[in-house]
């Protein structure tokens, strides 16, 4: 074993090793203590140097790739194995793989997306059936109690229900998944991206991410399930993937193909997608949202398959709702599943409506913008509160409960009761859990407005703010209430510890405010108001997340009506243009600031003067081909590297030379093994024997193979073990001069672990150093560069 440089990483504890003059190494600790890493910010780089958004996780050594914030919880992450590995066991045995075998390899592929869309569809189904049972008996009684004039009562049963509500799924996800809280979507991002966390898609987190929804989004919390149901979706295809857990004792020998991260990745990417196709009833919607916002990598025949799961769900959500239809599913009726009809409104449009729509957009960019800033302070702030613990979370929890029960019960109070229409086909006042026109306070004969809103489920209160049907129902001081409301408590809402999505309250802001626009601007312009509150909600949509295609789509799925697509486009257009300007989508920002160290498809302007050693630290730990396993054991137990090179020297080649790069855990597989020899000599073929492709498939959310599970005699130290037959043999090179940025993009493109950097001149060691997903990040390259001055991108 050689000493030169490495930095590789699993553990992701190994990833910064051996960074010379940088202090507090993690991986010489062993361990990290999260009250002390929560709450860290930048303190190495001077404020000029920092054109991007400061992560919560960040030291004066880069810890990007060591822990990060999953949930609500801090953790340590590690890279994933997106590279095909070729060495000697691989090739063997796809020579010996039988044509049936290969045919059986597809045919599960085929199945496993067929049982993501059942599963995912089923759930999403489960979802809906459950929130709209529980929330609709907490509206009914509440909407009793109010009819007798017991305010008070009604007051406490709803309050009371709702604390109870949220603190059991707060409680879920203190003690159970804290991975769980939260969205979703940026783990699910930036584990197709390639960083994998402990828990991140564990039964345990998919268990809690399904009843914790259920349970938040009927405590009446301004969040939605259709971020959760993404990371539901991912999590259902990463238990398949896997050949199920065997901490739960839920496995299938014959489902051992798909222990890879390649496969798995392919998997979730279809997960994602049935996520949002059971969300929102958006099929089409479902595989743009995993194409334009959630894989980082993509091919045709992933696309095939990820359209043929969301058709799956499209499928089970349909034969769920015509069951439903027969009256069977308690308060769950046809508008359980979101569907908004707008094909009533008139679509015809003058210059005199581009123009409003075109300021409609642009004030909701700015708005989105704005949203997203304030969204990023406030997760801060709770990830501070929440890293103090459990009693912390629910507290924090329940204070929101008590807030938002508190906003929907007595602003309503202020609003002014207006008679009912004459002209109506409905009840006035309505007399069930949902409706248009709730009564409230008012006398017979009237409603108020306020209270339809409010005390509806999040559903509802966008049918009722789409509908083309109503007209000047909602008032105007109503309507900007209601949207200053949702939007704020939007905010400080994001960021508690219970599944929570961004999407409904996104939806519900930008509604309000869509409706809003529309009646202050009925001068001008003649377009509905319905329509103009889906323009809102599509705007408020774009200037947030900053997604174009995908949420076209799938509005367009949700009002079933394909005359709104120009307008829906323009809108969206619009507000993310506007929004760019000032910050990043808040998917992009919650990433940055869980310390999650995703690699973006294009380089940062800077790295094009930098060039691969400028970046290269060592020393690094190289292997020799025939390796003592007294070296191996010592140097996986004294580092946390992933990646070690593995290079030949004299007698067995000419002169020193690269042979390829080794996993730590094939080297763990081999030492348990023991396939060693007293002489240094290579292995003969009896080891394809005792080893197949599947021996070293990477273990699911059970323990894999350890170091502290090797039981080597003192003896075997000075014993050698062969390392070609697992050593990878075609890795990804660059020389040690090329461009930075050339390498950034190459290291993502092609989904890689390791780069190993080779010298330009001969005469030198065969490999400089490793390049590992760190080492592009742009907090890692701007603290060894401080010099250089960033360009502002957002």
């Amino acid at each position: 074993m050689t000493p030169t440089g490495e930095g590789a990483g699993k553990k992701d504890k190994g990833d910064d090793v051996n960074r010379g003059e940088y202090e507090h190494d993690i991986e010489n600790e062993g361990l990290f203590d999260a009250n002390e890493e929560i709450g860290r910010y930048w303190s190495g780089l001077s404020d000029r140097n920092m054109a991007h958004t400061k992560p919560l996780l960040v030291k004066r050594t880069n810890t990007t790739s060591q822990v990060a914030i999953v949930g609500a919880n801090l953790c340590p992450i590690e890279s994933l194995d997106y590279e095909i590995f070729d060495n000697e066991i691989l090739k063997q045995d796809w020579r010996s793989r039988k044509k049936f075998q290969i045919i059986q390899y597809v045919i599960l592929k085929w199945g496993f997306a067929l049982l993501i869309g059942l599963g995912t569809g089923l759930v999403g189904f489960f979802n809906s059936f459950a929130v709209e049972n529980i929330a609709g008996f907490k509206l009914l009684m509440t909407t009793r109690l109010i009819s007798k004039h017991r305010y008070l009562e009604a007051f406490v049963a709803y309050a009371g229900m709702n604390i109870c509500l949220a603190a059991a799924a707060a409680a879920l996800c203190a003690f159970i998944a804290p991975s769980a809280a939260g969205s979703g979507i940026p783990e699910v991002k930036a584990y197709l991206n390639g960083v994998d966390a402990h828990y991140i898609l564990a039964p345990s987190t998919l268990f809690v991410k399904i009843f914790g929804s259920i349970l938040g989004v009927s405590a009446g919390f301004v969040v939605g399930k259709e971020g959760p149901m993404v990371h539901t979706g991912a999590c259902i295809a990463s238990l398949l993937g896997q050949g199920g857990s065997r901490k739960y004792h839920l496995t299938c020998t014959w489902l051992r193909y798909f222990k890879n991260d390649r496969d798995r990745r392919d998997m979730i990417t279809c997960g994602a997608a049935a996520g949002v196709a059971a969300a929102f009833r958006a099929p089409v919607g479902g595989v743009l949202f995993a194409l334009e916002e959630a894989a980082s990598w993509w091919r045709s025949a992933l696309l095939w398959r990820t359209f043929f799961t969301t058709a799956v769900v499209a499928i089970v959500l349909r034969v769920a709702i015509q069951f439903c239809a027969t009256g069977k599913c308690g308060l769950f009726g046809a508008g359980g599943l979101i569907m908004y009809d707008v094909s009533s409104a008139n679509i015809t449009y003058s210059a005199s409506d581009i123009f409003a729509v075109l300021l409609l957009g642009a004030i909701a960019g700015i708005l989105g913008s704005i949203y997203n800033y304030l969204v990023d302070k406030v997760v801060r702030t709770y990830s501070i509160i929440n890293g103090k613990g459990a009693g912390f979370k629910i507290s924090l929890v329940v204070t929101i409960a008590l807030l938002t029960s508190s906003c929907y019960y007595f602003l309503p109070w202020i609003a002014n009761c207006i008679p009912c229409p004459s002209d109506l086909t409905v009840s006035c006042p309505s007399i069930d859990e949902s409706g248009e026109y709730k009564s409230f306070q008012c006398p017979p004969g009237y409603y108020n407005d306020l209270a339809s809103l409010f005390l509806n489920t999040n559903d509802d209160a966008i049918r009722n703010l789409f509908s083309p049907k109503i007209i000047k129902e909602f008032h105007i001081s109503s309507l900007f209430i209601y949207f200053a409301t949702i939007y704020c408590l939007g905010i400080i809402t994001y960021g508690i510890a219970i599944p929570s999505g961004l999407f409904i309250p996104v939806i519900l802001a930008g509604a309000g405010y869509g409706r809003l626009f529309g009646r202050l601007f009925e001068p001008i312009t003649k377009l509905d108001r319905g329509l103009f509150a889906l323009l809102g909600a599509a705007s408020f949509l774009g200037g947030t997340m900053r997604m174009t295609v995908s949420l076209c789509v799938i509005l367009l799925e949700l009002t079933n009506d394909l005359l709104l697509l120009p307008l829906v486009m323009l809108v969206l257009l619009v507000s993310k243009t506007v929004a760019d300007s000032f910050n990043k989508g808040v998917y992009d920002q919650i990433l940055k600031i869980k310390g999650l160290p995703y690699l973006e498809a294009h380089a940062e302007p800077y790295m094009r003067n930098l060039v691969t050693r400028d970046v290269v630290s060592g020393p690094l730990i190289t292997f020799a081909g025939i390796e003592k396993v007294g070296n191996i054991w010592h140097a996986l137990n004294t580092t946390g590297h992933n990646g070690f090179p593995v290079i030949d020297e004299p007698p067995f080649s000419v002169a020193p030379e690269l042979c390829g790069l080794v996993l730590r855990s094939h080297l763990l597989v081999l030492l348990k093994e023991k396939i060693f020899s007293r002489d240094r000599s290579f292995a003969d073929q009896s080891i394809f024997q005792r080893f197949s492709t599947l021996d070293f498939g990477k273990a699911g959310s059970g323990k894999g193979i350890e170091l502290e599970d090797l039981d080597i005699e003192e003896e075997e130290m000075d014993m050698y073990i062969d390392l070609h037959p697992i050593t990878n043999a075609s890795p990804y090179t660059v020389v040690e001069t090329m461009s930075l940025a050339k390498a950034a993009i190459l290291f993502r493109q092609h989904g890689l672990r390791h780069m190993c950097v080779v010298p330009k001149s001969q005469g030198r060691p065969p490999v400089v150093g490793i390049l590992t997903r760190h080492d592009f990040m742009p907090e890692h390259v701007l603290g060894l560069c401080p010099d250089i001055k960033p360009h502002k991108r957002h």
